[in-house]
Formats: structure tokens, sequence, C-alpha cells
């Protein structure tokens, strides 16, 4: 899975024009390094948000059962600086789960079904332009048996150097 961020943070790396800093262009080179699917995590992004919607609707009609203000769980690094210097206020955090994690749950359990294929046999990486998404991948909570939703989380930057390994030249592949 990509996030959104991804696809500016190379192409500035690249020092591409606009025109080629294409989602499909990315797509081309991760199919190029054997890679079967690719997932694009605006559409996770999109169920966390209307899910921290609903909560915040529960939360505000029942305003007397939960703590105020609610705050976001969508990054793993405020979620982390809560968790060590402001545990009281963990009550306040959603309890919806960040994009990363509920795409990397879907691909593990919805994919296998639509796709005939062994769960065991799925391996989910994410591309994120934040290194926070690493700790949170190896968060036991978001693991099923002791197996975890996202097996592996690169930055831009590791990316960019496996493409450099393999040969690929983001600016000569198409589309």
């Amino acid at each position: 899975q990509m996030a959104p961020a991804v696809r500016a943070a190379w192409a500035e790396y690249y020092h591409l024009k606009p025109e080629y800093a294409t989602a499909q262009r990315m797509v081309t080179a991760l199919k190029q390094m054997g890679f079967d699917y690719v997932f694009d995590t605006n559409f996770t992004a999109d169920l966390t948000i209307m899910e921290e919607g609903s909560e915040f609707l529960e939360r505000f009609t029942h305003r007397d059962r939960y703590h105020w203000p609610m705050f976001t769980s969508c990054c793993p690094g405020w979620v982390s600086f809560v968790e060590q210097h402001r545990p009281e206020m963990l009550d306040h955090l959603s309890t919806t789960r960040s994009p990363q994690a509920v795409l990397s749950s879907l691909a593990k359990t919805w994919l296998p079904e639509k796709i005939g294929a062994e769960p065991s046999k799925i391996r989910m990486i994410s591309i994120m332009p934040c290194t926070a998404k690493k700790i949170e991948a190896g968060r036991p909570q978001l693991a099923k048996d002791g197996v975890p939703d996202t097996d592996l989380v690169l930055t831009v930057r590791e990316l960019a150097r496996l493409f450099k390994s393999r040969g690929i030249d983001l600016k000569e592949i198409e589309d």
C-alpha cells in the first residue's frame, strides 16, 4: 500500500516534474519489482474518517460517558507521544485504527477471499512517509495469532534505494 504523501515525496526525491509524479508510474515501478497488487491508502483514509466521525457523534451525543476532547488515532507518532508522555489522555484518543492498519487488515482477511489465495501467502508492505508507521506495524494489537497485518514498512528513501538497486529509472518508465 502506498500513502498519499508518498507520491509527492518520491517525486521530490528524484527531482521529477509533476507530470512524471503519478501514482500510475509508481505502480509500474512496484510491479517491475515483483509486487502483485498495489493499493492506495486513500481508500482506507476515507474509511478511517467515516469511522472517527461516527465515533465522534457517539461521544458527542453521550458526552457524560466519554472524555473530551477526542483526539485522532491516525498518527502513530501522536499515539506513542500520548502513551509515553501523557498517559492520562489515553481515553481521549479515538479507538479507530489508522488507514495503514485498516488496509493491512483488509489485505489479510478480505483480499485472500477475493483472489482465491491463502491468507498466509499475503505479504502487506506499506510505503509511508513517516518512520512512526514502522513502530505501528509492530504493535501486537495489529496482528492476528501473532502474524502482523503489516509485514514491512518502507520509507520513501528506502524505496528509492530499492528502485536504484534494481535499476528502475522512474524518469524512463511508463504509467
